[in-house]
């Protein structure tokens, strides 16, 4: 379908995006809808130049990183020599005096709780509640469903008692750990009840007193027999629910039906990698989504089990303090808005030229003014702040263009200057490599920083292309660079004064249905010093955070300020296999798993509009996906075939095949398009394989670009 544009002043707005910012986005917001593009239209006239010139700096400073390559490729590279061309061509910056953040009105889920962060596609209303309301979760439905908890009828639907049995013993040792009674074990309890402003617990007769009475906080109903407990460590809140009647509570002396945990902290709703939002439309109905939660009325009408269900977001939590006063607990998770990065241009505008508009700076101003309908209320917010996470950011120069873009922004909506809190995501290299001035240049803005170790594993492989092959994709994780990067990552956050105050994170656990497995590795992040950690779902959120009540992680982030720092030399060591003599079976297993990751993710996108999703790996063993893991697959077979480890033909018959266990993968989904065996027919492949062949000449490897074209192509 060919937009239809409507001219406001300077700008081609396309008609569904021009209604949508007149009639629902500026309703009851005080902001006139001239005045809002007459400020819109001057500044990103006066911003695109300066955005179209940093993305020039990028493709320049990767010109010469390639030819330095290419003339040092036959000689083990010099890490000094490496670190004055570096600097002499402007990608390294010398690093100024020390400095503290002094970023103002944080609410206390950045500042002062350590938990887990939910990372939710915007376009898809029912999940994106379904995260919002993921700051309270049920433990018991949690543990039940993972495989945690083992039992002849994991993965049944028919409930099986043992299990929940199973369930209740974990939960009771978890209340043992951090709750602890004296001389008493939570398992041997009959009651509960409120007495003189503490917690009196019962064995039959016998009064007991948790070990920290000031783990106490209030209670629901009747003091005498209240309905909940609500307990606090490590400023996490539990809630023990008691209701003798519940089928869950039949053999529970004391009536305890649940243990609900404050889980997803915060949450970023995210209009980036993890959607397929390539015009007007789309855009729209990531807004839509994103206006809903800040006004707070964003509901979701759907269809389950033959029954017409509807999501709305959860109330706050109620109930009576110590003192007998009222208490009310936030019921959602905080929400911050992922825009995109500097690179990308959306059709649903274009300027005087007739170019698109930069889509950051379009994002930066409509998602900004959803949230003054927040500022209003303080659903969201109660400090009166708007929190934008910023990705794919290169260097100082960048992130002080996301300054100045907000700084604009304040500006036209005649907002308080520093309203507008900016999340660095440091995920490319030149960011890593200069994150204290990066830092710096938003250093009244900043609430968060973060690592994500896909997008800069696709960063350091285009960066270094010329370098030579790269190790094997599984061997990245213990390659020098890695943990380098990870440590800088809180060395220099912790230097720079966010604990405390903003929010050190750490990335996604990729298998939403190996939470065992998460249980074990990710207590790594907490004590790693991350006061966040993503997760890919309520359930993972529920069971994370139970290493946040076994850490304290601002004491840990105090023991970790101690330590040696990390090394530049380290962080800019290249990944490059020396002399790989591996075998022709060892190179086809590594391209097989990496195309078929990528065909898998990459279908969803091109012919569904499915930005991210759980999708089965050559295993069978369900990865969420997202651009970030394209981004790394494909750039990494380009490397292979740039230096010759592969050819072009072999790769093609490899995607080809995979592409057949795909579509076998996708057999059960009605919407689903085969690939083969027309593989010519399918944009889908046709995407996939330019992602690869053509993926040397991406801008920093990005996939962006070549999934929206072929998107766009789709849809008409």
């Amino acid at each position: 379908m060919r937009e239809q544009y409507i001219k406001i002043h300077n700008l081609s707005v396309a008609k569904e995006l021009a209604d949508f910012v007149k009639n629902e986005l500026l309703l009851d917001t005080n902001v006139d809808p001239d005045e809002f593009w007459k400020g819109f239209d001057k500044v990103v006239h006066e911003l695109a130049p300066k955005n179209k010139k940093l993305l020039e700096i990028r493709e320049t400073l990767q010109q010469e990183i390639d030819l330095w390559h290419k003339k040092n490729r036959d000689h083990q590279i010099d890490y000094n020599k490496y670190k004055n061309f570096l600097e002499e061509i402007g990608y390294l910056k010398k690093e100024g005096e020390d400095f503290k953040i002094a970023t103002k009105n944080l609410d206390e889920e950045i500042s002062n709780i350590a938990g887990p962060q939910l990372v939710v596609p915007i376009m898809n209303s029912r999940y994106t509640l379904n995260a919002a309301n993921a700051r309270w979760v049920s433990l018991y439905d949690s543990l039940y469903g993972s495989n945690i908890i083992e039992s002849e009828e994991s993965g049944s639907e028919k409930y099986d008692p043992l299990r929940g049995q199973e369930v209740i013993k974990y939960t009771r040792n978890f209340l043992n750990k951090y709750f602890p009674i004296n001389d008493l074990d939570w398992k041997d309890i009959t009651g509960l009840a409120v007495n003189n402003k503490k917690l009196t617990i019962y064995k039959e007769n016998k009064e007991y007193n948790l070990s920290d009475l000031e783990k106490f906080i209030g209670h629901r109903g009747d003091a005498a027999k209240p309905n909940a407990i609500i307990l606090k460590n490590n400023n996490l809140h539990l809630e023990i629910i008691i209701n003798p009647r519940a089928f869950s509570a039949a053999r529970d002396a004391a009536g305890i039906s649940d243990i609900i945990v404050e889980s997803a902290v915060s949450t970023i709703c995210d209009h980036e990698d993890s959607v397929a939002a390539v015009d007007a439309e789309d855009k729209v109905t990531c807004y839509r989504n994103w206006l809903g939660l800040m006004k707070g009325d964003l509901k979701s009408i759907f269809e389950k089990n033959g029954k017409e269900l509807e999501r709305k977001l959860n109330p706050d939590r109620s109930y009576t303090s110590l003192n007998g006063e009222k208490l009310k607990l936030h019921g959602r998770s905080l929400l911050l808005v992922r825009n995109v990065g500097h690179l990308m241009t959306n059709p649903a505008i274009t300027l005087n030229d007739g170019s698109e508009v930069p889509e950051g700076i379009m994002d930066a101003f409509i998602t900004s003014t959803a949230c003054i309908h927040d500022l209003k209320r303080k659903g969201n917010s109660r400090k009166g702040s708007i929190y934008i996470v910023k990705p794919k950011m290169h260097g100082p120069e960048e992130t002080e263009f996301a300054n100045l873009i907000f700084t604009k922004v304040e500006e036209v909506l005649k907002l308080k200057k520093n309203t507008i809190k900016c999340g660095i995501m440091d995920e490319e290299r030149r960011t890593s490599s200069n994150l204290k001035e990066c830092i710096r240049t938003l250093k009244d803005r900043v609430f968060f920083i973060n690592t994500g170790f896909l997008d800069r594993t696709g960063d350091e492989m285009h960066t270094s292309m010329e370098a030579g092959p790269m190790i094997k994709k599984g061997e990245m994780k213990e390659s020098k660079w890695i943990k380098a990067y990870e440590d800088n990552n809180v060395d220099i956050g912790l230097k720079c004064g966010f604990s405390g105050v903003a929010q050190i994170g750490k990335g996604m656990w990729a298998m939403p249905d190996k939470m065992k497995e998460m249980m074990e590795q990710k207590i790594g992040h907490v004590n790693a010093g991350a006061n966040c950690a993503w997760v890919p779902s309520p359930t993972a959120a529920a069971l994370h955070v139970m290493h946040y009540h076994e850490v304290n992680v601002f004491e840990k982030q105090k023991a970790i300020l101690k330590r040696e720092p990390s090394k530049l030399s380290d962080l800019l060591t290249i990944p490059i296999a020396d002399r790989p003599n591996w075998s022709i079976d060892e190179i086809n297993t590594e391209i097989s798993n990496s195309a078929q990751t990528i065909l898998g993710y990459v279908v969803r996108w091109i012919d569904q509009g499915i930005g991210c999703s759980k999708v089965p790996d050559i295993n069978d063993i369900g990865l969420m996906e997202d651009r970030a893991t394209l981004r790394i697959s494909s750039q990494h077979i380009a490397n292979w075939l740039h230096h010759g480890l592969c050819s072009n033909r072999q790769v093609l018959e490899i995607l080809k095949k995979m592409a057949k266990v795909v579509d076998k993968q996708n057999k059960d989904d009605p919407n689903y398009e085969s690939m083969s065996p027309e593989y010519d027919k399918s944009i889908a492949f046709k995407a996939a394989c330019e992602l690869i062949f053509h993926g040397k000449s991406q801008p920093s490897g990005y996939t962006e670009p070549l999934l929206h074209l072929n998107r766009l192509i789709k849809k008409s």
